[in-house]
Order: structure tokens, then C-alpha cells, then sequence
């Protein structure tokens, strides 16, 4: 009965299932279709044999990384460039979209809205291309500064130290304005009426904030800290690779960056597959772990 009363509705809005093909066909085509080459991580790829004719070598070459001596930098490198990414860049872009909130004077919050939204469209290059020439010890702005304070020059980029601050503060920088956005689209759909109380029971504004703001968009919170979770080992490819050099390559190799020196510059087109299939379950599995633990404690979850 469930089934002929939902068939039923489909016939009746079948123009709208019409508009969902489209949508349906992009994730059938690009997400689902690719995924036929997943066995190659389970094969000995040879292009000359394709995939379904290469030897099957079962789970050798997840053994071969695991084992190998690049896992636990790889893993250590990615893990502590994601965290603290999570630590330190999650929380900024809320307080962002709070404070421009609490800013009544229109003109001026369009203005700071304009100045952090703007860097979210310089490319990558260019960002790193800045990062070198902010940093450099003879022309950097930075060591320029350094030395009007009677310091030294420091060379920024050959320093393994340095590697994982300027990737996390320039990443910060980069995107805290355009991930204010939606905190602030949730905080414009609190109540109005909710202030009005406060205001009227002697609520000061730091108070508001905790005790109406902050539960407002705490869905927003939550749901957005899982899916980041779930991609904890997703370091971006194109910034790390273009801020390495031989000097900071200890603290800056990635999972990311190994696969394509190894897969695509070296061709071993199945052990870099292997290695991206680990990485994607080891994600998967952190986001059904941060889900049930967030349902748990708050009832609020993806699924």
C-alpha cells in the first residue's frame, strides 16, 4: 500500500522528478560510473591488459604501504596539518559571522564582509605566490619589518617550523570569510523575538550571543564540524605542493602529494589507487564515528 500511494505521488509531480534527472545523471556519470576502477588497487595494473585483464594481487599493495617506511610520516604529516587546521580555522569563521551579526552599522559590515570574502577568490598560485614574497628573507614585507625591530631575516619557507603556521594562517585567512556565510544566513534566521526578551530580562549582549545565538546555529555547527571531520585526511593538494621545497619536505609531504609523485610521476597507477582507497575509508569511518557520537550527545547528525 506504502509503495502504490508513493507511486501514486511520483505520477502526480513527475515534472519535478523530471528536474532531479539531470542531477541524478551528473552523480551516475562523474561519482558512481568511476568507481569501476576501484579494483585496480586490488591488481596489478598494466594498460596494455586494462583493468578487468591485470593480474589480481588482492590486498598487497595496502600491505606494501602500510608497511612501507613513508606511512606513518605520510600519516602523521596529514593528520597534523588537518587537525590543527580543524582546531584553529573551525571556530574562527562563527565568531566572524557573530561579530558581524552584532554590527548595526550597515555601511561598515559591508565593508568587513567585502574584505574577508574577497580573498576566498585569489587562486592558489597566487596565494602561495604572495606567501613567497611576503616571506622572503631580502624582499619579504615581513623580514623588512623584522629588521626596522633590529631582528634577523628568517627564511620562512625553509624552515620545517614554519610550514604548517603559514599553511594554517593563510588558509584561515583565505577562507573565514566565505565560511561565515552560512553561520551567518542561520543567525539571521533566529527569532527576533527571542532578543526582545533577553533585552527586556536584562540579558547584556555577551549573554545573548550564549544563550540565543549560539544554540540557533548549534545545528549549523554540528552538522558542518562532522562533514569536516569526514574529510579529515583530504589535505589540499595544489597548496601543499606548490609551498614544498626540499627544505620543509619532512613536515610537508601528504598523503595527497606522495600519491601524485608516486601514481602519476611514477605510473604505479595501482599502489597510489590502493593508497587513496585507504584514505577514503579511513574518512568514511570517521565521519560514521563523529555522526553517532554528535546524535548521541546532542541528537543532532547527517544521518
Amino acid at each position: 500500500m506504502r509503495a502504490t500511494g508513493r507511486l501514486v505521488k511520483m505520477r502526480r509531480s513527475w515534472q519535478l522528478y523530471l528536474c532531479l534527472l539531470p542531477a541524478f545523471a551528473y552523480l551516475a556519470i562523474f561519482n558512481y560510473a568511476p568507481m569501476y576502477g576501484l579494483q585496480i588497487a586490488f591488481r596489478n595494473y598494466m594498460p596494455a591488459f586494462g583493468i578487468t585483464n591485470s593480474p589480481w594481487v588482492g590486498l598487497k599493495h595496502f600491505t606494501t604501504f602500510v608497511n612501507s617506511f613513508q606511512f606513518t610520516i605520510l600519516i602523521r604529516n596529514t593528520v597534523l596539518i588537518s587537525v590543527y587546521s580543524l582546531i584553529f580555522g573551525f571556530p574562527i569563521p562563527i565568531m566572524l559571522a557573530l561579530m558581524l551579526h552584532e554590527i548595526k552599522f550597515v555601511p561598515f559590515k559591508k565593508i568587513v564582509q567585502n574584505l574577508t570574502y574577497i580573498p576566498y577568490f585569489i587562486s592558489v598560485v597566487v596565494t602561495v605566490a604572495m606567501i613567497i614574497l611576503f616571506t622572503s628573507p631580502s624582499i619579504g614585507v615581513i623580514n623588512k619589518l623584522i629588521g626596522l625591530f633590529g631582528g634577523e631575516a628568517v627564511d620562512f619557507m625553509g624552515k620545517s617550523s614554519m610550514f604548517r603556521t603559514l599553511y594554517i594562517v593563510t588558509g584561515i585567512w583565505q577562507s573565514m570569510g566565505w565560511n561565515s556565510i552560512i553561520y551567518f544566513a542561520a543567525l539571521v534566521g533566529v527569532d527576533p523575538q527571542l532578543y526582545e526578551s533577553a533585552y527586556i530580562d536584562g540579558a547584556n549582549r555577551l549573554r545573548r550571543i550564549w544563550h540565543i545565538n549560539l544554540p540557533g546555529i548549534a545545528p549549523t555547527i554540528i552538522m558542518l564540524f562532522i562533514i569536516n571531520c569526514g574529510g579529515l585526511l583530504n589535505v589540499g593538494f595544489e597548496k601543499t605542493f606548490l609551498m614544498q621545497n626540499t627544505l620543509n619536505t619532512d613536515v610537508s609531504e601528504v598523503i595527497s602529494t606522495y600519491v601524485y609523485k608516486t601514481g602519476i610521476l611514477n605510473a604505479k597507477f595501482s599502489y597510489t589507487s590502493a593508497i587513496g582507497l585507504f584514505n577514503t575509508v579511513i574518512n568514511f569511518t570517521l565521519l560514521l564515528i563523529v555522526n553517532r557520537v554528535a546524535r548521541g550527545v546532542s541528537g543532532i547528525g547527517l544521518f
